[in-house]
């Protein structure tokens, strides 16, 4: 049995090990989308690992701000075990009007309003999330460690007007909290 995700997106903050405003390196810098499933038969399904590339990115140092970009036709289904038509049936519906809806809604992005120091090399951003066409302000903890901004959130999909998936008479679904890691790299 197969079901699909949402993906998504995001993330992050500023260092003093960054002098300047400078662009952030897109081959190195993701995010990992981590989907659950549920329901009574959610055994005979499995979860998701969903990743994408930075499509764009720039901090500033200065004004204390970050802003990302990543393109839903650029997320990718990453789970083990299964057939490559397996793969191609769970990212043809992440990619369908039912979820992300790359047609309509082509990029995913977050803008900060807000970086604050939490800590040695601990930040917390606040900015807006656009997902789907839906904007929400959300909070992003961030780490910088080893020349890299790292964190993970918890979204739920329904705040961004996407449905989570289900099959089998809704006997198995998409869980509608889905976890993002991002890890965000500052170009050299």
């Amino acid at each position: 049995m197969r079901i699909s995700t949402l993906a998504a997106l995001l993330p992050l903050a500023l260092s003093p090990a960054m002098a300047h405003a400078g662009d952030i390196d897109g081959a190195t810098s993701k995010i990992t989308v981590h989907v659950e499933k549920s329901g009574l038969f959610s055994a005979f399904a499995h979860n998701h690992i969903i990743s994408a590339p930075l499509a764009s990115g720039h901090l500033d140092l200065e004004k204390r701000a970050v802003e990302l970009k990543f393109r839903s036709e650029q997320m990718r289904v990453l789970d083990q075990g299964i057939s490559d038509s397996e793969r191609s049936d769970i990212d043809h519906t992440m990619k369908s009007d039912k979820v992300l809806d790359p047609a309509r809604f082509p990029e995913i992005s977050f803008v900060s309003t807000l970086v604050e120091s939490t800590g040695a090399n601990r930040y917390l951003a606040r900015g807006n999330l656009t997902l789907h066409g839906v904007t929400q302000a959300i909070e992003l903890p961030v780490v910088f460690s080893e020349g890299r901004y790292s964190g993970n959130v918890k979204l739920k999909q329904t705040e961004f007007g996407i449905t989570p998936v289900k099959i089998a008479g809704g006997t198995v679904r998409v869980k509608d909290v889905v976890e993002i890691e991002f890890e965000i790299v500052p170009a050299k």
